[in-house]
């Protein structure tokens, strides 16, 4: 599994672009892969994108990155070794629509398949195993990341977003909700609640 995030100028692929990927290797966690790319020529941006994510406009079109099509084929080369591509994280549908119509625009023949593991629904299933009331908004789940990431024992992801580490947390997350035990040394101080551990 390719537990992957990430960073966008807005939230519809047809209009916006990719600035970062990052991903972890979920069987081989230290092999990470992160990268920060132009946005796109014809793409837009919207304000409360760069306020999530922490870029500048003045990132957006650094002659110093590279462009997404490079981007997206060394991300290519860097799932190679890994034999189940299928991919995690949290709200990874929207990650997933983004990078398949960048493969398909750049005529890569590569895309991910629609069958994911994402973390929103393990914690629902974990919560709903111990009688626990769900938190809605507008009437539907309201189980975001941090409420994710606080359910598995993780601090809240630090802001701005960074894809890079938003996919380590979100593979620790998924490593202690499916095995009930840590992955990376960096999220070693903080414990695995008991209502999750399998020892």
């Amino acid at each position: 599994m390719i537990v992957i995030d990430v960073e966008t100028s807005g939230t519809n692929p047809y209009k916006h672009s990719i600035l970062s990927i990052g991903a972890v290797d979920f069987f081989n966690p230290e092999r990470q892969f992160y990268q920060e790319c132009q946005i796109e020529k014809d793409k837009e941006y919207t304000e409360e994108a760069l306020n999530v994510n922490g870029f500048k406009k003045e990132d957006l079109n650094d002659p110093k990155k590279k462009t997404l099509e490079k981007v997206l084929n060394e991300f290519i080369e860097w799932m190679k070794p890994v034999e189940d591509k299928t991919i995690g994280g949290h709200n990874v549908n929207f990650d997933a629509g983004f990078l398949n119509y960048s493969f398909k625009r750049y005529n890569i023949d590569f895309s991910f398949g629609h069958r994911v593991l994402d973390t929103h629904s393990l914690v629902y299933a974990s919560m709903l195993s111990r009688n626990l009331k769900i938190p809605l908004k507008n009437e539907k789940t309201d189980i975001n990341s941090d409420y994710v990431f606080n359910y598995v024992g993780l601090p809240s992801e630090p802001k701005p977003h960074n894809a890079l580490n938003g996919a380590k947390m979100e593979a620790e997350a998924l490593s202690r909700l499916i095995f009930g035990k840590k992955l990376l040394n960096e999220y070693d101080s903080y414990n695995v609640p008991a209502y999750l551990s399998k020892i």
